[in-house]
Order: structure tokens, then sequence, then C-alpha cells
């Protein structure tokens, strides 16, 4: 294993982390809720699906807007990192559903549960992203290792 030190940024590694913290405690002010992806999007989602009132939900959906504009207020300052993406469509479409469905199955993604649930000593959201991790640690190891990736 090798670590791309030209890449390595610790202080836009370290914006990015206060204002995960500072999103979270806003929106937990605000809405009361613990701050999840997941959760945040499915609400929406649920209630465009049903045809049911978006009103309620205008938490969620700054929260949402936020998401999708941090990128564009970063390129203000800055040219964004370059992504590349080594796999092909069928496997990014496989990941998604897996991760959706591992996030359902758990009650939540490592946003919610490593962000917010550490932070609030939760055991259950420890226990998850153990698991998370795990299962991260364990696809790269097959990936690359058994599967030639």
């Amino acid at each position: 294993m090798t670590i791309d030190w030209p890449s390595f940024t610790p202080f836009a590694a370290l914006a990015g982390g206060v204002l995960i913290g500072a999103a979270s405690a806003l929106y937990l002010l605000i809405s009361g809720r613990m701050a999840g992806i997941t959760g945040i999007l499915a609400g929406p989602l649920q209630a465009l699906a049903l045809r049911r009132p978006l009103a309620p939900l205008r938490p969620q959906l700054l929260f949402a807007v936020g998401l999708l504009a941090a990128p564009l207020v970063w390129r203000l300052f800055a040219p964004l990192p370059e992504a590349t993406l080594s796999a092909g469509t069928g496997v990014l479409v496989a990941a998604g559903l897996l991760v959706g469905v591992g996030t359902r199955l758990a009650n939540g993604c490592t946003s919610g549960h490593g962000v917010c649930g550490l932070a609030r000593l939760s055991l259950r959201s420890l226990a998850n992203v153990l698991v998370f991790m795990g299962a991260g640690f364990a696809t790269v190891y097959v990936a690359r290792h058994l599967l030639g990736g």
C-alpha cells in the first residue's frame, strides 16, 4: 500500500470535518433529528413518490440542497479534487444498490452512525460503523487481491 502524500490535504479535510459536525449540530437544533443522509433523503423521496406535501420536510430539503450546493461553493475558492473511477457502470450500480440495502438494514449510514451516533456514544452506532468498515475492508481485499481488480 502506498499513500499519495501530494494529494494529502489535512487542512481541507479538517475544514470538511468541522463543516460536517456544524451541519449535523445545526440540523439537530432545527429539526430535532439526527443527521443521516439516508434518512434525510428518504423522507422527501417518499413524499414525492406518495404525493405527500413537501412543506413539513423543509429541514431535510434544505440539508439536501446544501449537500448539492457544497461543491459549487467550493469551486468559488479552489478547483474540485479530481475523481477517477476505475469500475464499470454495472459495478457502480451494484455497489450503490448494496450500499442502499445495507443502510436500510442498519437503519442509517456512515454519516448518521459514524458522525452523530459515535458522538452520542451509541453502542448501536459503534457496532454499525465496525460492520460498515469491516465490510469495506473485506470488499477492497476481495476486489483487489482475490479478483485482481
